[in-house]
């Protein structure tokens, strides 16, 4: 069932300027070695001191690679922004620990140039989805991508392990990853959460099982410490297509997202 919000803002998104959504070109990427991995930036021509979306994408934290970024670097490249996506190194050969370590090299790259590539590097918006929303979060609440602006997490149930094993959800991908519990507190993003305030946060959700407790329990931990949160219900989607329509025309996350954006770094 659609709620009333995001028909709300499925309504807002069809206002929108056309510009808002306009891909008239794919963007091609410059494409550098951070160290473990590589990564992409997209920027429009002679641009200088845009935002940037960082974006770390998901795949159960074994599969996937930077290029799987949809109309997100068009959409946001027509809309101010510059647009990074990182590969980082993969299960079996490195596991999470070292997953997050390649997302901070990759952030510490990123704001040490990206100046010189079009963007502002005091606007810096971290944003994953899945595997890469929680190595965005958990990486961004430990202190591990220093300056980020604002954060985008779209779609994990990855926040608390420990919590998640007693609810039921250490199943499949995340039993696998997360087999050892003395692990768990130290991959966990909201064991960093309590005694100091973060970045603004927009947390979205799709209609994937415990995904909307999950994730509404993280945003009112994050609000407890006077962070900014702003949550999405996204039971309108499935895990896949909350990623997937991201900058699509009419697309009622993106509309929102767009918003907490403009609001955090525009």
């Amino acid at each position: 069932m659609i709620d009333r919000r995001t028909l709300l803002l499925a309504s807002m998104a069809a206002f929108l300027p056309a510009t808002t959504f306009a891909r008239q070109w794919s963007p091609s990427p410059k494409t550098f070695d951070y160290g473990p991995a590589k990564l992409d930036v997209y920027a429009p021509d002679g641009a200088k001191n845009l935002p940037v979306v960082f974006f770390v994408h998901g795949g159960a934290w074994e599969f996937g690679k930077r290029s799987q970024v949809g109309a997100k670097p068009a959409f946001l490249l027509a809309n101010g922004f510059c647009f990074v996506s990182i590969d980082y190194r993969m299960l079996p050969d490195a596991d999470v620990a070292t997953q997050a370590n390649d997302v901070e090299k990759a952030h510490a790259y990123v704001r040490a140039n990206i100046a010189g590539l079009g963007g502002d590097p005091k606007r810096i918006v971290g944003m994953g989805h899945s595997a890469g929303c929680h190595l965005i979060a958990l990486t961004s609440m430990r202190g591990g991508l220093p300056g980020v602006a604002g954060l985008l997490l779209d779609d994990t149930r990855a926040y608390d392990l420990a919590g998640l094993e007693k609810n039921g959800g250490m199943v499949r991908a995340y039993a696998r990853v997360f087999s050892d519990p003395s692990q768990w507190t130290a991959l966990s993003p909201a064991s960093y959460v309590d005694g100091r305030k973060h970045p603004p946060t927009f947390i979205a959700y799709s209609r994937a099982s415990g995904r909307g407790e999950d994730s509404k329990a993280f945003a009112e931990r994050l609000r407890a410490t006077g962070t900014k949160v702003t949550l999405f219900d996204g039971s309108a989607y499935t895990h896949m297509s909350i990623n997937h329509d991201f900058g699509e025309d009419g697309d009622a996350l993106t509309a929102a997202a767009l918003t907490f954006l403009k609001s955090t770094v525009g």
